[in-house]
């Protein structure tokens, strides 16, 4: 079988309708808003994406910018998007960029897989969305598409497989910036219709070839699937003792922080893992800050 012929020209075509219209895909989206959108993106929806992404693009429309500022800033300005690692990574990243590449987000994809907090999976969708590459670009949408489409499964693997990424790129069209499309569209279309618990199949510009709908939606059996739980656990914590030092304008007292959570224990389980990961500066007169 044509696996180009028979999925590819449906795929882009609904894609070409349906795409939404997201900043970070506008034709003079610079690599660094590529770059940042996709470190964002991660574990976090759209939605709650689009106004962080817009003010650090605005305040730091290049790595260069961003490295000239503490890292602390960075963690500041991440608000509430969770995984606040992401934002030391973000600056560990351009602080790289600035001093390896002049500045410019790498197009290679060796390079941008050499900086600082950069996987495969965001190292493939730079090179993809920003340099229009031919890579295979895995995240849940894409590998959840691909299940159910050409395996016949309602959910992927719990941990990527070899597997999967040659299937996916066996799937890649030749030319690189159709390749680029291919693997934004395929994203779009898990984003939107073959969604995890409630995909809309009627919509879907490939219902016909899907062995998932052709076997007749067979239930996951697999391993378990554990939905997140965040009320009550050390992240939920995490974020209330961040939240205080990102509202405060200097230093704040240990007092500070114990009144935002009542469990002792945890709240200082919480901070100290704060600490190690480099959330938070402990300061030699007792008070805490974001990092310098």
């Amino acid at each position: 079988m044509n696996t180009e012929s028979a999925y590819t020209a449906p795929i882009l075509a609904w894609y070409d309708a349906n795409a939404r219209d997201l900043p970070w895909r506008a034709p003079d989206t610079t690599p660094w808003g590529v770059l940042v959108s996709e470190i964002m993106l991660q574990q976090t929806p759209v939605s709650r994406v689009l106004p962080v992404w817009d003010v650090w693009t605005t305040r730091w429309p290049t790595p260069a910018a961003l490295a000239a500022e503490p890292s602390g800033e960075a963690v500041r300005a991440w608000g509430r998007l969770g995984y606040p690692r992401r934002a030391l990574r973000l600056h560990q990243a351009a602080c790289a960029i600035t001093e390896r590449h002049g500045g410019d987000v790498p197009s290679s994809h060796e390079d941008l897989l050499a900086l600082p907090g950069i996987g495969a999976y965001t190292a493939a969708a730079v090179a993809s969305f920003a340099f229009r590459q031919r890579h295979a670009v895995l995240d849940t949408n894409v590998r959840r598409v691909l299940a159910r489409l050409l395996s016949g499964a309602e959910y992927p693997p719990k941990t990527q497989t070899k597997a999967e990424v040659r299937l996916a790129e066996s799937l890649l069209p030749l030319d690189p910036p159709t390749a680029a499309r291919w693997a934004v569209a395929v994203m779009e279309l898990g984003a939107l219709v073959c969604t995890a618990r409630s995909p809309r199949c009627v919509d879907c510009p490939v219902i016909d070839k899907c062995a998932w709908q052709l076997n007749g939606r067979p239930a996951y059996d697999g391993p378990p699937r554990r939905g997140q739980t965040y009320a009550g656990t050390d992240r939920q914590c995490r974020g209330r003792l961040l939240a205080v030092l990102r509202d405060a304008d200097e230093p704040v007292e240990k007092p500070a922080l114990d009144i935002v959570w009542s469990d002792a224990v945890q709240r200082e389980r919480a901070l100290d893992a704060l600490i190690a990961d480099g959330l938070v500066d402990p300061l030699e007169d007792g008070r805490y800050a974001l990092p310098g």
